[in-house]
């Protein structure tokens, strides 16, 4: 099964690091905040890896990790909505109609 064919409801408790939604592509994350850099990891188990540099305080790095993600995937930061995980290292996100797509996502197939 190809990753854009993956529905998260496809088993209960189990998901892809992600998913379509139409055009929306649905992001599960686990977050890196404090490091040394920004940056797109790897693909670990059912979550995508992605450092900040900003610290963890008061949902601060989120908010930086929305702005870095909004340049790589080419959308504004309100084209990227925070589903969950806020204020904790495990994040699901949705992210509307993304122009371009780093390298550790597979381009989308088209039925």
């Amino acid at each position: 099964m190809t990753a854009s064919k993956h529905n998260t409801t496809d088993h209960p408790g189990q998901h892809p690091a992600f998913a379509w939604d139409g055009d929306t592509l649905v992001l599960y994350i686990l977050g890196k905040p404090g490091d040394k850099q920004d940056a797109i990891g790897k693909i670990h188990g059912n979550q995508l890896r992605v450092s900040v540099t900003a610290a963890p305080r008061s949902g601060k790095a989120t908010d930086h990790m929305v702005r870095f993600l909004a340049k790589q995937f080419g959308v504004t930061p309100n084209d990227i909505e925070v589903v969950s995980g806020r204020m904790n290292v495990n994040k699901k996100l949705r992210i509307k109609a993304p122009r371009q797509l780093p390298s550790v996502i597979p381009a989308r197939e088209t039925p």
